[in-house]
């Protein structure tokens, strides 16, 4: 069987993307695959020495992506590259990658791929989408309000929302991940809600304005419809941002997560419904902040969470005796047992 392990691709994630991309190229070869790296972001140009590459731990400055034209996503599906693929391994993130764009193109081809389909990656990445779908099926998220193209400047609504929501506020992309373009804050002025806009509307034309959750950070990966342990992610800060992500030594990971059997419980049953409800298949992880009272509060669902060999996803799937390798090769079998295709 033949793989193409797809990452890198044109998103402020790419560099994280190719640190993934690297872990699951080595875990599937290991395996005795045969396995090519693709960089869709490169066109028709994309099989990469993945081995030879040593990502940045910081994320790309926008220049270095604005070099890569989005048809070059067309260009490499189309491409002979994937002639005699059997299977694609998307460690593809964010926008042209997790978002359906590149699922689309895949399934057009006919070439199976592994992940949450179409449908469900658009959903889960628009943050605004999804926390609609949630409440509409008795999830809990935090309160929010949205600021869109031509309200960037508009302090009469940041002064409506901070009214409605409190002075505790998280500003984010609405189509993002990786914590990037994120800002928490914790005054309510407004000169600093605008200026949190600001960096938000860099990476997407809709910002999400949320009521910040005091209380723990927890994750609920989701394999096959099946929840793993619950992590908690203990910062030195309390915002586990892109530097907590993926720098060595500034966060703790506590699994499975020190919470009481029934908010346990509850909360796995939620992460499983908020993978089922947006339609995820494969794997996803879903997050949330857990508040003082105990009450779990869904932020999202990523569809193509982080996946090097101490990411959270195969964290959790240690926890339960799955080793790296053995994850990838039932994500792919997941995949090839499937009749959806």
């Amino acid at each position: 069987m033949k793989i193409a392990v797809l990452c890198g691709g044109i998103s402020p994630e790419r560099n994280v993307s190719l640190a993934g991309g690297k872990a699951v190229y080595s875990a599937l070869k290991g395996l005795g695959y045969d396995v090519i790296a693709v960089d869709p972001a490169r066109g028709t140009d994309s099989i990469i020495d993945i081995e030879s590459i040593t990502p940045p731990e910081t994320s790309p400055a926008i220049e270095e992506l604005n070099q890569f034209p989005d048809r070059n996503l067309i260009d490499c599906i189309n491409s002979n590259i994937f002639d005699d693929v059997d299977c694609a391994f998307l460690v593809l993130h964010g926008q042209n990658g997790e978002d359906g764009k590149v699922q689309s193109l895949l399934q057009l081809r006919g070439i199976r791929y592994t992940g949450s389909g179409i449908k469900s990656s658009a959903l889960a990445i628009d943050k605004l989408s999804s926390k609609l779908m949630f409440i509409a099926t008795g999830i809990s998220t935090p309160p929010w309000s949205v600021v869109r193209s031509g309200q960037y400047d508009d302090f009469d609504h940041f002064k409506e929302i901070r009214n409605e929501l409190g002075p505790n506020l998280v500003v984010k992309p609405n189509d993002q991940g990786s914590t990037i373009g994120i800002t928490i804050i914790d005054t309510g002025n407004l000169d600093d809600i605008h200026d949190a806009v600001l960096i938000a509307s860099k990476y997407s034309k809709s910002i999400v304005i949320e009521e910040f959750i005091s209380g723990r950070e927890i994750t609920v990966g989701v394999l096959d419809g099946e929840a793993l342990p619950i992590i908690e992610i203990v910062t030195d800060d309390g915002f586990y941002d892109y530097g907590h992500k993926y720098s060595k030594g500034y966060t703790d990971y506590i699994c499975p997560a020190e919470i009481s059997p029934d908010i346990a419980d509850f909360t796995l049953n939620l992460a499983q419904t908020a993978y089922n409800v947006l339609g995820c298949s494969g794997f996803s992880r879903v997050d949330f902040r857990l508040s003082e009272d105990g009450v779990p509060f869904c932020l999202e669902v990523n569809t193509i969470p982080g996946f090097t060999s101490t990411s959270l996803v195969p964290m959790a799937a240690k926890e339960v005796g799955i080793e790296f390798p053995e994850l990838c090769e039932k994500i792919i079998n997941m995949v090839m047992e499937s009749d959806i295709y």
